[in-house]
C-alpha cells in the first residue's frame, strides 16, 4: 500500500518538532477530526507529544463526528480537552434569531460561527503561544497564500501548518497506509466536515468546500473565521 511520500512526512514531522521545542507547553494543536487532522494526531502522537490537543464542540455536530473523538482518544492515546461555547451566549443568540439562524443571511451565519467556533477557541488560544493546523493550499482559494509557519495575526500567535503543501491522495495515502481511524462521513463524499446543518455531501468535480454554507451567495468565503487573517 502506497503513504504520503516520506520526504513529505519528514518535512511536517520536522516543523512539529520544531513548534514543540520552541513553544511547548504554549503550543497546541486545533483538531477538528478532518481527514488533514487525523494525519496530524498520529504524526503527534509518534513524534511531538507535548502539544496538547484540543476540539471545538459547537453543539451542532455529526454523531459521526463525536463517535470519532473517542475513537482517537483510544486509538493514539492523547488526551483531548473539549472546548464548549458559552451558554448564556447560545441562549442569547438562539433566543434572537432562532436555533438555525445561519441559514438567514451571512451575517447571521457568521455570528453563529463567532458564538460557537471564536469564542472557544479564543478561550482555548489564550494561554498559547502557537497553535498547530491541518489546513492544506488545496482547499481553498482563501488558503492558498498560508505558509508552513506564520503570524496569526488574528489570534497574535505563532501558527505552524504541517500539513500545508500535501494533497489530498497524500492525506488519504496516510491514513490507509497507518490504518488510522476517519470519520465515515468521508467515505459519503463529504470532503469537508463541519456542524451539521451546514455541510452536506459534494458532487464529482464541485469543489471541496462548497460542501460548507453552499446555500450562500456565490463570491462569499467559505470560512468560518478560523483562519482568516485580520
Amino acid at each position: 500500500m502506497s503513504s504520503a511520500p516520506s520526504d513529505r512526512v519528514a518535512q511536517s514531522v520536522a516543523l512539529l518538532r520544531q513548534a514543540e521545542a520552541r513553544f511547548a507547553p504554549r503550543v497546541c494543536f486545533a483538531c477538528s477530526f478532518g481527514a488533514e487532522d487525523i494525519v496530524l494526531l498520529d504524526l503527534i502522537s509518534k513524534h511531538a507529544d507535548k502539544i496538547s490537543v484540543f476540539t471545538l464542540d459547537t453543539g451542532r455536530l455529526f454523531p459521526e463526528t463525536y463517535a470519532l473523538i473517542d475513537r482517537c482518544r483510544d486509538h493514539f492515546k492523547l488526551p483531548i480537552r473539549v472546548m464548549f461555547p458559552d451558554a448564556s451566549e447560545v441562549e442569547t443568540m438562539v433566543a434572537e434569531g432562532g436555533v438555525n439562524l445561519f441559514y438567514h443571511s451571512l451575517a447571521a451565519r457568521k455570528r453563529c460561527c463567532a458564538v460557537r467556533k471564536l469564542g472557544p477557541l479564543r478561550r482555548a488560544l489564550a494561554d498559547a503561544d502557537a497553535w498547530v493546523t491541518g489546513v492544506r493550499r488545496q482547499q481553498a482559494e482563501s488558503r492558498a497564500e498560508m505558509e508552513a509557519e506564520e503570524e496569526d495575526t488574528t489570534f497574535g500567535l505563532r501558527k505552524f501548518n504541517p500539513l500545508i503543501e500535501w494533497a489530498e491522495e497524500e492525506v488519504w495515502d496516510y491514513i490507509r497506509a497507518h490504518d488510522l481511524p476517519y470519520n465515515p462521513l468521508h467515505d459519503k463524499f463529504f470532503p469537508s466536515i463541519g456542524c451539521a446543518p451546514c455541510t452536506r455531501a459534494v458532487t464529482v468535480g464541485e469543489d471541496p468546500r462548497s460542501g460548507r454554507w453552499w446555500w450562500e451567495q456565490e463570491g462569499a468565503v467559505a470560512e468560518c473565521g478560523l483562519h482568516l487573517s485580520e
